[in-house]
């Protein structure tokens, strides 16, 4: 997960990037960078690893100048190395970025850049090449800003500094955050205000597709319409030993909108964007020879193993078997002598879970952990770790936890399918292609909040309310019915839209919502058959579709019913995308009633005892 900090002051400015840096480190990072520019010339020291190869490289090798910007890299496509650590940079501009830019093969296309014009192997490098152009015509910083932004198709925040001036930064984002430290003649940039903690307690925090350019007494935000708008400057109390909700009412509702960019971080650790191929390192594992696959979690990660089930058993037909991780541990079932136990967990340290993990240990199964924090009991006690970039997440709802184990566990799946020969080029290159759409496709639903919220004004006066789901979507179901449940108090429950007529239609009248998943994929009217005979019994209906899916929904039925549009998505990746509408749902509910969302009653973040 990168970290960006950058800063305009009265002092050097290298100490302090190192210093900020240090703070990013809890995003993970496998190469550091920092760029300054002195007597408006532009200097730039990399390294691979950890921070201090860097501050060693900067003692050999001084960097001048009160302002600087800094990076953290979590490797993407490129692989770990000093050419592909920001900040990417040419005579003219210095550019750090977090997020992923989908378009940028088609960019370097248009400047007609073959891989030998480049320096690296990012999609960060043709931000830098772009600006330069623009340089180069003439345009000031902030006109190359401003042309080249309406470009960039993906999620990201950047941050620039230019030659010839020394007191000039300029920061954008999109669906990636980036905050504005305000001090005493002094500015700062940051992933997050932690980064800026020991330098300011004044942040502003830019709305999504703000651009800033900042001097060291000045900042003036642009919105995405290119007019100048005013964001408030807050108070923090933040130490470096905590974290800021920002603007947001609540850490929930940052972490649902911080899921464009850690899905993106995430993104870039399993799949190379140039080639469109997955990178999933090597778990020591051959599927091939594998007779059974065994998941187990707990809660909201069980829901993501059970989406993980039918995309291994669909991709690959080898079977998974899956347990909630307190059941599995005292059932002892009996284990295959070739087999793989996966266990899924935000903290990597949920004592069912581990207990579970070191069950299937003595039974002789490789044991694979999905987790995001790689220092965690379940991930030291594992044969191979495929880290979460979620970032820390503090509401006690998982949320960006849940959608970034959806995205491991789907590369994993294709990643099996391939080994085992299930996968040609063409499909990997299709179901890569419509992972790198999700942080965009997730930014459109964030935009349509409101809708949800609306909807929410009604939903949340209901005791009861049914999440119905089919196929890969039937647990979103589930989870969407957990989320309300944890957050708002009210009743709800996530079943199989085909069971219906096995019990739950009994339950239906004019006072319980019934929230509808319903993809337009190939089991779209088997479940819109089932969800219109709820309406036809007085269901409250809330029908979640894309544009095509709404339109042959109001054809099958007179009666009107809410409805939620989601961007249109390839099948295999929809679960990621209408899991966040739920959480939207769950969040304005709890909202509207007034709950304590981010620490709800009975419940704690992690389970670290039975």
């Amino acid at each position: 997960m990168c970290g960006i900090i950058g800063i305009i002051g009265k002092n050097q400015a290298s100490e302090l990037l190192i210093d900020g840096l240090r703070r990013l480190e809890y995003r993970g990072y496998d190469s550091t960078g920092i760029a300054t520019v002195d007597d408006g010339i532009l200097n730039r020291r990399r390294a691979s690893g950890k921070i201090i190869n860097l501050e060693k490289e900067i003692l050999k090798k001084p960097i001048s100048g009160t302002m600087g910007i800094g990076h953290t890299r979590w490797a993407t496509h490129g692989v770990p190395s000093e050419n592909n650590a920001h900040p990417h940079m040419t005579e003219k501009v210095a550019v750090v970025h977090n997020g992923i830019i989908e378009n940028y093969r088609e960019l370097a296309d248009g400047l007609g850049l073959k891989p030998s014009d480049m320096e690296s192997e990012t999609d960060t490098e043709v931000i830098v090449h772009l600006l330069t152009q623009k340089l180069n015509d003439g345009k000031t910083p902030l006109q190359s800003v401003q042309e080249i932004l309406p470009q960039l198709k993906g999620a990201f925040a950047l941050c620039m500094i230019f030659s010839g001036h020394n007191n000039t930064m300029i920061g954008a984002r999109v669906g990636s955050p980036l905050a504005i430290g305000v001090g005493d003649g002094e500015t700062y940039f940051g992933s997050d205000a932690l980064a800026l903690a020991p330098y300011t307690q004044d942040i502003c925090y830019l709305n999504d597709g703000d651009y800033v350019i900042a001097t060291d007494d000045n900042i003036k935000i642009y919105d995405n319409s290119d007019k100048v708008v005013e964001r408030p400057i807050v108070k923090t109390s933040l130490s470096g030993d905590s974290v800021g909700r920002g603007n947001y009412e609540t850490f929930m509702e940052k972490e649902i909108h911080e899921q464009p960019t850690v899905i993106g971080d995430t993104l870039t650790s399993y799949i190379h964007p140039a080639k469109q191929t997955l990178t999933i390192p090597d778990l020591g594992v051959d599927f091939n020879k594998i007779e059974k696959i065994t998941i187990s979690a707990c809660g909201t990660a069980y829901y993501a193993g059970l989406v993980a089930k039918y995309w291994i058993e669909k991709l690959t037909r080898i079977p998974v078997e899956i347990d909630v991780a307190s059941e599995f541990r005292y059932r002892e079932p009996p284990m295959f002598k070739n087999g793989v136990a996966i266990f899924v967990s935000q903290s990597g340290e949920t004592m069912d879970t581990l207990e579970a993990l070191r069950y299937c240990k003595k039974q002789n199964q490789k044991i694979i952990s999905i987790v995001n924090v790689l220092e965690s009991t379940i991930a030291r006690e594992s044969d191979a770790i495929l880290q979460t970039q979620a970032g820390p997440e503090i509401g006690v709802a998982s949320t960006k936890a849940f959608t970034t184990q959806l995205t491991v566990l789907l590369c994993l799946s294709l990643s099996i399918a391939k080994q085992i020969g299930k996968l040609d080029k063409k499909l990997e290159k299709e179901f890569v292609s419509a992972l790198l759409e999700l942080p965009s496709t997730i930014s459109q639903v964030l935009a349509e909040a409101d809708n949800i919220k609306a909807i929410a004004e009604n939903v949340a006066k209901a005791k009861d309310v049914l999440f119905l789901g089919r196929g890969v979507n039937y647990p979103i179901a589930m989870e969407g019915a957990l989320k309300l449940k944890e957050i708002s108090y009210i009743h709800a429950e996530g079943y199989p839209a085909g069971e219906m007529k096995h019990g739950p239609i009994a339950l239906i009248d004019d006072s319980v919502p019934i929230i509808a998943s319903c993809p337009n994929d190939e089991l779209f009217d088997k479940t819109a058959g089932n969800i219109q005979e709820a309406i036809a019994r007085g269901g409250r209906v809330v029908f979640m579709s894309d544009s095509d899916g709404i339109a042959k929904m109001r054809k099958m039925t007179s009666t009107s019913f809410a409805e939620f549009c989601v961007p249109k998505i390839n099948h295999l990746v929809a679960p990621i995308l209408y899991s966040v509408p739920v959480q939207l749902l769950a969040y304005y509910c709890a909202f509207i009633k007034g709950t304590d969302i981010d620490q709800p009653r009975n419940l704690a973040k992690s389970v670290t005892v039975e």
